[in-house]
């Protein structure tokens, strides 16, 4: 089972890395053509966006997984059942977005001065932002749909048309001398806009079916999505509140040191990307139906792995942070500093990602709430006490004590109700070597550029010939059994 789990990750990670690696492009391409006060509105509009995504999108996502798995479990006419899911899950979250839409078109000057100064000239920008949530949100479900039926080349072939279509109108409109308008930095969002306007339409067509809320089957979807939603209104503020404090706290030039935070997190992209096409592999695999003894014993080797290969990534950015730092421009390089603190809440987020199957899959969804309400928590009052002082290293160390707050939360209520046999010790051997060699990295001080790169190359190579011996990873044939799927 953990082997299938492997294969479905590296499936959605080859794509979710080419597709991530083609929108990283714009990180660098934006702040070398953009000023860090100008960046910091893309950085401001693209922290909100997943905060409207999760509102709207209504805790369905992961209510998709687990309804179509318990029609499945029922027998019957599976696949009617299944299509009656689907057409209610997509209608119902549709006409949310369409409402989210029309509301912000009507109050757009209003909406504008509750963002701030920057918005207030340009009103228009607040309309394409809520377009492209529209279309986002009206996606989401069929997107689901591709991933619980296996369809992965689809979802594939999509998900990049949309990264590519977005890329390429963003380089063009630059070419034309669009961005140097009096409309500025808003061509970036109709680039946006435009990419998921045609996806959604593709993805939507290519289901053959309508939205269509059956209304008898929403009030038992939103007694299991009503938890994950509130917990995930939660948890997606807890991750974007960390920037609206900069712009709200920071006494002087706030939308600068918002432009350079949000650079400089882009940059923790492959830790991003390990968490995300894990997620998009575990999250339907660990809420299919299969025996308890089954599920904790494969979460519990899980949670093993991904620390294994969270700290392996970690140790290949932060050694080499200084390169990784050419990504944006100069004036953004300035807070390089502050990766190794936010790479360290993106593996922490990942840790207690694998600790909320448990309660996902035995339907007791109110225990997400606890979770991420004290993550929100956390980072707010860390926020207050440190970026009025330290700006966006303040941001960087509140939005860490966040993370390390959820796994608390979410690792007593596991070890109360749900016991996982954790290798608890191997874990912290993982962590702790790992962090023994970056602080020696750190410790050690040369010259020599060359040097440095050597002494910290060969720190790498020592963690992951530790972990493959330490594990007995079979590495020859882990890398066959991807390339035969």
């Amino acid at each position: 089972m953990l082997e299938k789990l492997a294969k479905q990750t590296a499936i959605y990670g080859i794509s979710t890395i080419l597709g991530r690696f083609l929108s990283y492009l714009l990180t660098p391409f934006y702040t070398r053509i953009f000023g860090v006060e100008t960046y910091g509105i893309i950085t401001d509009v693209y922290a909100l966006i997943p905060f409207a995504l999760v509102l709207l999108t209504l805790g369905m996502e992961s209510g998709f997984f687990r309804f179509t798995a318990k029609a499945e479990a029922a027998g019957g006419d599976i696949a009617a059942a299944k299509r009656k899911i689907f057409t209610t899950m997509w209608g119902i979250t549709t006409l949310a977005a369409a409402i989210f839409f029309a509301v912000v078109t009507l109050f757009a000057p209003e909406c504008s001065q509750l963002m701030g100064e920057a918005y207030v000239a340009h009103p228009e920008y607040v309309i394409i932002v809520a377009a492209i949530v529209f279309f986002d949100v009206a996606g989401c479900i069929p997107f689901s749909r591709l991933r619980e039926s296996g369809q992965a080349l689809k979802f594939v072939g999509f998900k990049l048309a949309n990264i590519v279509m977005q890329v390429g109108f963003a380089v063009l409109f630059w070419a034309v001398g669009l961005f140097d308008s009096e409309f500025g930095v808003g061509w970036a969002f109709v680039a946006n806009l435009i990419a998921s306007m045609v996806t959604t339409v593709s993805v939507a067509l290519s289901g053959r079916a309508m939205p269509k809320i059956h209304w008898a089957l929403l009030g038992a979807m939103f007694a299991y999505s009503l938890p994950l939603l509130i917990s995930s209104i939660a948890g997606t503020a807890g991750e974007f509140i960390d920037r609206q404090l900069i712009k709200y706290l920071v006494p002087e030039g706030a939308m600068a040191q918002l432009g350079i935070y949000g650079a400089i997190t882009k940059i923790a992209v492959v830790m991003t990307l390990f968490t995300q096409m894990y997620r998009l592999a575990a999250e339907p695999f660990f809420l299919a139906n299969f025996r308890k003894e089954e599920f904790i014993e494969t979460n519990a080797a899980a949670m093993k792995y991904y620390i294994l290969a969270s700290m392996m990534i970690f140790l290949g950015i932060a050694l080499y942070r200084d390169i990784f730092a050419l990504i944006v421009g100069s004036s953004f390089r300035e807070g390089i500093y502050i990766l190794p603190i936010v790479l360290g809440a993106n593996v922490l987020s990942g840790v207690w990602l694998n600790l909320s199957f448990w309660y996902k899959r035995e339907e007791k969804t109110q225990f997400a709430l606890w979770v991420t309400l004290s993550g929100l928590v956390a980072s707010v009052v860390a926020g207050y006490l440190l970026i009025p002082r330290f700006g966006y290293y303040g941001a960087a160390w509140s939005r860490f004590i966040a993370e390390v707050v959820m796994v608390g939360v979410s690792l007593t209520m596991n070890r109360i109700c749900y016991p996982t046999p954790y290798d608890f010790r191997r874990i912290a051997e993982y962590v702790a070597v790992a962090m023994a060699l970056f602080f020696v990295a750190e410790w050690v001080e040369v010259d020599s550029v060359w040097l440095r790169y050597t002494i910290n190359t060969t720190i790498f190579v020592l963690y992951l010939l530790y972990a493959v011996r330490r594990e007995k990873i079979d590495v020859k044939g882990m890398i066959k059994a991807v390339l035969r799927r």
